[in-house]
């Protein structure tokens, strides 16, 4: 893609992932190399997903970044990281297979702009699919094609995670300079085409104690998170793969809930305390508690990141009901109609006997809106040169 072109523009999508058996905790702080390994869903980008736009150019005389239309501090350790690592493979790949000198466009500076369809740092992942989207975008605008999960884990661990579709693992690896510490498609995104994704979204505010800072605690004090990571996660991960490739909801399901408990648990376990989980947090356990109970079998599964929106995994036939258990449960104050955003969902009405096992008060507003997704592929590059967030003069276009 890089050239002697006087400018350069590439636009990518990228997807947001939710981990099921979480990352928590780095035994390198600097390269992002995490204690353990983990496994998540893609979800799809009809839904949720970041969009960003690369431009190079000679004219530019330095590099520049714009996240949701407000200019950010691009010497951000994380972003000169990213810049950096996409650079270095630029160059190496192009005095391994080229005789001729190296193209000027790998001096050129970049200006970047980036978009997020959902609330950022609101616990929906936004800063994986936003450095998997900011690497991807990269390397196509430097013409990099190297495998990219080790650039954008020095981003945002998670990140590298986005940079495949359908069910994906990363590799805690074991060497030293993490060049083992990858990510690798599990399974891919058409493998459970029955799979649905709900998201509560309970507050879309900015968290109060940010992942890198919650880490860095439970590392330090929790002794929890070392049997955790020790003890327990190298079997669930295996048990997980298991679930995904036989599509046994039931083991999925149960796993997923408890891995996230056992996340909260070490949270609590850190000193002083993290809590993510708030009140509403809690009822939503408590509804899909009752609601499999009354199913007699593993029908949804909640899972929880750091903060305190719910997501929950349910099959396409179980869809409707749930999401009336939980209109029930959590009635929306004034926006009925927009309460429910993402894939289409028949409206069902409620037995009487599930009402009366839901057994609780319900909490008027207690959810925001739900998105209803499903699993989906890993990043795009967007032909359409009116998708470009970046004018011809390399500046963010006026919003329309």
């Amino acid at each position: 893609m890089a050239s002697e072109e006087p400018l350069v523009a590439v636009t990518c999508t990228a997807p947001v992932n939710i981990a099921v058996i979480k990352y928590w905790g780095k035994r390198d702080e600097k390269l992002i190399l995490p204690i353990n390994s983990s496994l998540s869903v893609t979800l799809h980008q009809d839904q949720l997903k970041t969009t960003t736009t690369a431009v190079i150019s000679k004219d530019f005389t330095e590099d520049q970044i714009w996240l949701n239309g407000q200019k950010e501090d691009v010497g951000q350790p994380r972003i000169q990281a990213c810049l950096r690592e996409i650079r270095r493979l630029a160059q190496k790949q192009r005095s391994a297979d080229d005789k001729d000198p190296l193209p000027l466009s790998l001096s050129y500076k970049v200006h970047i702009a980036s978009v997020n369809n959902f609330p950022t740092a609101a616990g929906l992942a936004s800063s994986a699919a936003g450095y998997a989207c900011l690497v991807y975008a990269l390397a196509q605008v430097y013409g990099v094609e190297s495998d990219l999960s080790e650039v954008a884990r020095q981003g945002s661990g998670s990140a590298c995670r986005s940079l495949y579709g359908g069910f994906v693992e990363w590799q805690m690896g074991q060497r030293a300079d993490g060049k083992d510490s990858i990510a690798r498609q599990v399974a891919p995104e058409l493998h459970w085409p029955e799979l649905r994704v709900l998201i509560l979204v309970v507050n879309a505010e900015k968290k109060s104690t940010g992942s890198t800072v919650g880490m860095q605690t439970s590392v330090e004090t929790s002794p929890l998170l070392k049997f955790r990571a020790e003890a327990v996660v190298p079997a669930r991960m295996a048990e997980m793969t298991r679930c995904v490739k036989e599509r046994d909801f039931q083991g999925f399901g149960q796993l997923t809930m408890k891995d996230s408990n056992q996340f909260h648990a070490v949270c609590l376990d850190t000193y002083p305390p993290i809590s993510y989980l708030n009140d509403i947090s809690r009822r939503i356990i408590h509804l899909v508690t009752c609601f499999n109970s009354h199913h007699g079998q593993t029908k949804v599964a909640y899972t929880f990141d750091a903060g305190p929106n719910a997501v929950i995994f349910t099959l396409d036939d179980t869809v409707a009901e749930f999401v009336a258990a939980v209109r029930h449960s959590f009635p929306p104050e004034s926006n009925g109609d927009k309460f429910l955003k993402g894939l289409p969902v028949t409206p069902a009405l409620l037995s009487d006997k599930l009402k009366a096992a839901l057994g609780m008060d319900p909490s008027p507003g207690g959810i925001k809106y739900i998105i209803a997704t499903q699993v989906g592929p890993g990043p795009q590059i967007l032909d359409d040169p009116h998708a470009h967030l970046l004018g011809p003069d390399g500046r963010p276009k006026p919003a329309a």
